[in-house]
């Protein structure tokens, strides 16, 4: 079945159930993560990565891109406007969820980062409470189930495949964002402490490598054996190059 890209998306965290709270979640999980970012570039794709402060990494130039109005630049994240390998970090938050062609945008990413630059994905975990909502035809319409919540395994596997070593993978908020976020704390204490990897979020961050990390086989060079023409016994005849 082909995935309706015009589908309903999140513009902001306020569009998402506890929006507010899942936003402070990720800002939090990322402040850890800020000050180890180096260089000159910081680009947040889609609306929600724009709402995100990552004013304490060191980067000098922060900005966004996306179809708001209010967005640094307006553009198309599968044709980035912008030029190869000039990309320091890039944060994408609940956006892979949203979009048709998932694995294009990170190729796309990917043309954009430089080599030793980092990747910040933020998705939704469908092995975690969250997944109830699917579930419930009740909701299944609604942000944020009316989109498609990848495996963190299977987004793991697109950056192998680009090349990219995967540094970090974490999970936080253990709510199924049905109802009010503080209600069952008791319940979501004890998901993070007996599951950690049931965590409804899950925050992925990779570095884009070099050279790629297939094995390449070590092509030593093979000692040939010397050889030479046996000694003759009276014949005559033309010696190898290796007697002359």
């Amino acid at each position: 079945m082909s995935y309706n890209s015009s589908a309903y998306k999140p513009e902001q965290w306020d569009d998402l159930p506890n929006g507010p709270a899942l936003q402070q979640a990720v800002a939090d999980k990322l402040a850890d993560w800020w000050p180890r970012v180096f260089g000159y570039h910081l680009l947040k794709l889609g609306p929600l990565s724009a709402e995100l402060s990552s004013m304490s990494s060191p980067v000098a130039h922060h900005f966004s891109l996306c179809s708001e109005p209010n967005a640094s630049l307006i553009g198309d994240f599968c044709h980035l406007p912008l030029q190869n390998g000039v990309i320091d970090a890039v944060l994408m938050s609940l956006l892979l969820e949203f979009e048709a062609d998932p694995y294009r945008i990170l190729r796309e990413t990917d043309r954009v980062l430089i080599a030793g630059g980092y990747l910040f994905i933020v998705g939704f975990n469908p092995l975690s409470p969250v997944f109830l909502g699917k579930l419930w035809p009740k909701y299944q319409d609604k942000l944020p189930w009316c989109g498609r919540f990848f495996m963190p395994s299977r987004v793991r596997d697109w950056l192998g495949l680009l090349g990219y070593q995967v540094v970090s993978d974490e999970r936080l908020v253990y709510h199924p964002l049905i109802g009010e976020f503080n209600e069952g704390r008791f319940m979501q204490q004890t998901l993070a402490s007996w599951l950690p990897s049931a965590g409804s979020l899950y925050l992925i961050v990779a570095r884009k490598l070099e050279s790629p990390l297939t094995p390449i086989r070590d092509k030593r060079k093979v000692r040939q054996p010397n050889w030479t023409t046996a000694p003759s016994a009276g014949r005559t005849g033309h010696l190898s190059e290796h007697t002359k």
